[in-house]
């Protein structure tokens, strides 16, 4: 049978509630009386019931995190990121991954509902009220990279991260840019898809953009690849800007089997910097997303927010991007 709490306390010849004292963290028991409790729970081997402990300080310990996927560096580092800032704070992590639509997304939200303290949430189907009707109104919630308005946010500046990647390729002498379009309706690619436009338009008045659209997945870069390859030589683009590093890889693959040379025949930039961007030959030019940092951000503020020991304000902090130059679109190796 499973040990119990009223077994260590009749083993180490104390109350029920100050064996409950130590599991909280109380201060009121003397640091003689904790080490010997603790020492007791090793020997029997006791495991605190999770369940019964929440109910009696109204908290879980445990943060839930939903993602629009699971799959892929990206996602890979953002968890990594998340998970290490909650090992640091004593937290536990529940992760759920969004790959449908709206209503796949609220039952997900409500089966967080009493299993965890607070939400870290990446979705394009969140907004103030969708999570309004799907959450109480109590459960401290914060948003990464998501237009919704409401509730504290971390988000990376897509928008002029884009402009100065399109920026530099029309330094650099090209005057065609295409650029892979991320999932519609996906704040990240919206903004920059919005960014590309705006450079266009700002710097290169008579250039037009030629978008190609793309969800994020290696397979969409092959495919776009495939579509420029079979193109006359002459109307190929002479730079091609994805929207992320694995459609670019996947543009990259395609564009090497059929023969032509990045960046000698067309150059090429990602989005994101996931850790095999340096690695692919040639190593791709990219936009460096502070990954891990913005899930540690997203994890340490919504711990603050947790118990109202924090600011609940519903602000936006905007983490800059930088541009990591490399030999895809011709730059020398550092």
């Amino acid at each position: 049978m499973a040990i119990t709490i009223r077994d260590v306390a009749q083993a180490a010849g104390v109350s029920v509630a100050s064996v409950s004292r130590v599991l909280n963290g109380h201060a009121s028991v003397t640091e003689d009386t904790r080490q010997h409790i603790l020492t007791i729970m090793r020997q029997l081997r006791y495991v605190p019931h999770v369940g019964a402990r929440s109910l009696t300080t109204s908290t879980t310990n445990t943060i839930g995190v939903l993602l629009p996927d699971l799959y892929g560096e990206f996602f890979s580092e953002m968890i990594r990121g998340i998970d290490g800032a909650a090992r640091r704070r004593g937290l536990h992590l529940m992760v759920s991954s969004l790959h449908s639509d709206a209503d796949e997304a609220a039952l997900v939200l409500r089966a967080m509902r009493g299993r965890v303290d607070g939400l870290l949430v990446m979705s394009p189907h969140m907004d103030a009220g969708f999570l309004s009707e799907n959450l109480p109104e109590e459960l401290p919630v914060v948003l990464m990279n998501s237009s919704a308005a409401g509730h504290p946010a971390l988000a990376v500046d897509n928008y002029s991260a884009a402009r100065a990647m399109v920026a530099h390729l029309l330094a650099r002498g090209h005057r065609d840019v295409a650029f892979i379009a991320g999932p519609a309706g996906n704040y990240e690619a919206q903004e920059r898809l919005r960014g590309y436009q705006a450079a266009l338009r700002e710097l290169a008045p008579a250039a037009v953009a030629r978008v190609f659209s793309g969800d994020f997945s290696e397979e969409s870069g092959q495919a776009v690849g495939a579509e420029l390859l079979a193109m006359p030589a002459t109307q190929r683009p002479s730079a091609l800007f994805a929207a992320n590093d694995m459609m670019a890889i996947g543009a990259l693959l395609a564009l090497a089997q059929g023969g032509l040379q990045i960046p000698r025949d067309m150059a090429l930039a990602g989005f994101d910097d996931i850790p095999i961007a340096r690695y692919v030959s040639p190593a791709l030019t990219t936009v460096r997303v502070p990954i891990a940092e913005l899930g540690v951000q997203a994890l340490e503020r919504l711990h603050a927010a947790i118990g109202q020991s924090g600011d609940r304000t519903p602000t936006t902090q905007t983490l800059a991007a930088e541009l990591v130059l490399r030999a895809s679109t011709g730059e020398s190796p550092p």
